[in-house]
């Protein structure tokens, strides 16, 4: 992708207020992307991208409320608490007909988040589907990436990210953004695989725990 090619490409961040989202906002900006901060609040959306263009050094980032966010955007990108993940799509759903809709919400269950917890649904992204139907090109990624790393830009992740999903090319533009993040995308198969990428957030939570690490992330061998 050119550097025109990707100023052109809107990416909203919907959840892109809190820790993971705001840090893969931050990457993508820098390479390049048009990057929307969405919430549920668009002052605080405005606020919240004027905090992370301060630390950038430059204005990359625009703040919407999520609707508008959803609407503008090429690709928009889930990144909210599985909690609120329902009726947060229920809010944007009529922006996201024809969009690649990336979603990195984990089905984590308070306090016990070092447990595995599997949904009704079986998987966040695999209930998204559901809720949306075939109008949207439903991708999953990022569920194993450590929130704090991703906060400093400069700071190399040192993890693979599984992308599952039904549509080839949805995959392929969101492997694309994997690299721009600064990590390796690696394809685990169809969506309903998001199951096991999702359910292994809890593992590495444990395992941080267990060892006194932070961080903890995967890398698939052999490739």
């Amino acid at each position: 992708m050119t550097d025109k090619e990707r100023t052109l490409f809107s990416v909203a961040v919907i959840g892109g207020t809190g820790k993971e989202g705001s840090g893969l906002a931050m990457r993508w900006a820098l390479n390049g992307y048009h990057v929307i901060i969405g919430s549920r609040d668009a002052e605080r959306a405005k606020s919240y991208a004027a905090e992370l263009n301060e630390k950038l050094g430059a204005e990359f980032l625009t703040g919407m409320a999520n609707a508008d966010a959803a609407r503008l955007a090429n690709v928009v990108v889930l990144s909210v608490p599985y909690q609120a993940h329902r009726d947060t799509i229920e809010g944007i759903k009529e922006h996201l007909n024809g969009k690649i809709v990336v979603d990195i919400t984990v089905p984590l269950q308070p306090p016990k988040v070092r447990t595995v917890y599997v949904p009704e649904g079986k998987a966040a992204a695999l209930e998204a589907k559901a809720q949306l139907g075939d109008g949207a090109r439903i991708v999953s990624a990022f569920q194993n990436v450590s929130a704090d790393k991703l906060g400093d830009p400069k700071y190399p992740v040192d993890c693979d990210v599984l992308v599952t999903g039904d549509d080839e090319d949805a995959k392929a533009e969101v492997s694309k953004l994997v690299e721009a993040a600064g990590m390796r995308a690696v394809d685990a198969g169809p969506l309903a695989n998001a199951v096991a990428a999702e359910a292994l957030t809890s593992v590495l939570l444990y395992i941080n725990k267990k060892y006194g690490v932070k961080g903890a992330g995967i890398r698939i061998t052999g490739l």
